[in-house]
């Protein structure tokens, strides 16, 4: 549970900052980070559930990157008002997110939830 909030905390926080950064990526302020955090962890979640173990660990990188770079863009699709994103900018959003994530890992995983991810 612990790990599930430090994940949506930095993701807030990488979000808001990387807005500042990253062209053609904007985020509408603190509450807008929040909600687009929440959504890309709902997203996130959701394929990884769906094609974590069809990936090869050979091929876990690159579809890692392209998954968050979709997720990312496809949740200003949800969330319209607090986040807008080209595909460049969500590329670029996915590189700097998935580095942040390799200094401070906090999987939001089914197999990192309690249970494993059993059903």
């Amino acid at each position: 549970m612990f790990s599930m909030v430090v994940r949506f905390l930095v993701s807030a926080v990488v979000l808001l900052v990387a807005s500042w950064f990253i062209p053609f990526f904007v985020i509408n302020g603190i509450m807008g980070a929040v909600v687009a955090a929440l959504v890309i962890a709902l997203l996130g979640y959701a394929a990884e559930a769906l094609f974590g173990d069809r990936i090869t660990s050979m091929h876990r990188g690159i579809v890692g990157f392209l998954v968050s770079a979709a997720v990312i863009w496809l949740s200003q699709l949800l969330v319209p008002n607090a986040i807008q994103t080209s595909v460049i900018g969500a590329l670029i959003a996915a590189l700097i997110i998935g580095a942040i994530d390799a200094v401070l890992p906090t999987p939001l995983t089914p197999k990192a939830l309690p249970g494993g991810g059993k059903r």
